[in-house]
């Protein structure tokens, strides 16, 4: 990554409930804490409740070097928590409280500032699923230099009219595969191929760049009007908790580090294998080991 950069990212932060643990979690504060350990100076925009579970969550954002002087606390609703059971493959289901502190994020001009100035703006579809915190995002979009859609479709929370709002204010939009077929299905799509249907998107959507996870057999990235592929990692996975999180922090930290977008996408999804191969959202993976890990022939 050659440039310095800095990010804001917006949206749930709260904890993965597993059967025998909680971790700290959420999509957007997964993609922060990534972009921070690859060298971004990350902000946080959210809300916890004001309880122990908020403290903790500050504290840890704190000590992994995350910005939050623009987290709220919520004195009348909790913390947010998130229900996981994992398959016998690794794959992860999700039951989200509901309300809870991240639904409502009020923006203040502080907000609009620190988006004003980041390089970029990473959001979800998610924190929609409230008025009050939809109604901040939509506050904040018209101020990002450069908006990043991570589509976390979660039925019911999501609609036609809501996914086509937010890709009109977005310049990179990042589905995995099951994402993109339902999206461009809901849009008018007759279309088999995942090829067709990204390229469908592109029409619709002109000038994005659009990146699809397809899970153990990697990826594609369209940016600059080319294609770039990757055909995945072999893994033994334990859990897929993060991975696309991790995925999409590393694709970002060295594409608008101005690194080729084909290494940038190679480093993404090395990266997403990794983290799969390993307990919770966010190990720690340093740089030599991603490395090793995309060449191990390379030498020291």
């Amino acid at each position: 990554m050659a440039k310095k950069l800095n990010a804001v990212c917006f949206g749930e932060i709260l904890f993965d409930v597993f059967p025998d643990k909680e971790r700290i979690g959420g999509a957007p504060l997964n993609v922060a804490l990534r972009l921070s350990s690859l060298g971004v100076t990350t902000e946080m925009i959210s809300k916890v409740g004001d309880d122990l579970k908020g403290e903790e969550l500050l504290a840890y954002l704190k000590a992994n070097n995350i910005i939050t002087e623009n987290i709220e606390k919520d004195p009348s609703f909790e913390t947010g928590k998130v229900q996981v059971q994992l398959s016998a493959s690794g794959s992860a289901t999700y039951t989200i409280d509901y309300p809870v502190a991240w639904d409502k994020i009020e923006a203040t001009e502080a907000m609009e500032k620190s988006v004003k100035e980041a390089d970029f703006f990473v959001f979800g579809s998610l924190v929609n699923r409230d008025d009050k915190s939809r109604e901040s995002l939509f506050r904040l979009l018209p101020q990002g230099r450069y908006n990043i859609l991570d589509l976390n479709l979660r039925p019911p929370h999501y609609s036609k009219e809501l996914l086509i709002k937010l890709l009109e204010y977005t310049d990179f939009i990042k589905f995995n595969d099951d994402e993109l077929y339902e999206v461009a299905a809901m849009l008018g799509s007759k279309y088999h191929s995942l090829e067709q249907n990204l390229l469908f998107m592109a029409v619709k959507f002109p000038d994005r760049s659009i990146c699809v996870t397809k899970g153990a057999y990697g990826a594609v990235l369209m940016h600059d009007k080319k294609l770039y592929y990757n055909s995945g990692y072999r893994v033994q996975v334990k859990d897929t908790v993060g991975a696309g999180d991790s995925f999409l922090a590393t694709l970002l930290a060295n594409l608008l580090g101005e690194e080729n977008p084909q290494h940038a996408l190679d480093r993404a999804c090395a990266m997403g294998a990794l983290v799969a191969s390993e307990e919770g959202a966010t190990p720690e993976i340093t740089s030599e080991r991603l490395e090793k890990f995309i060449d191990p022939m390379a030498k020291d």
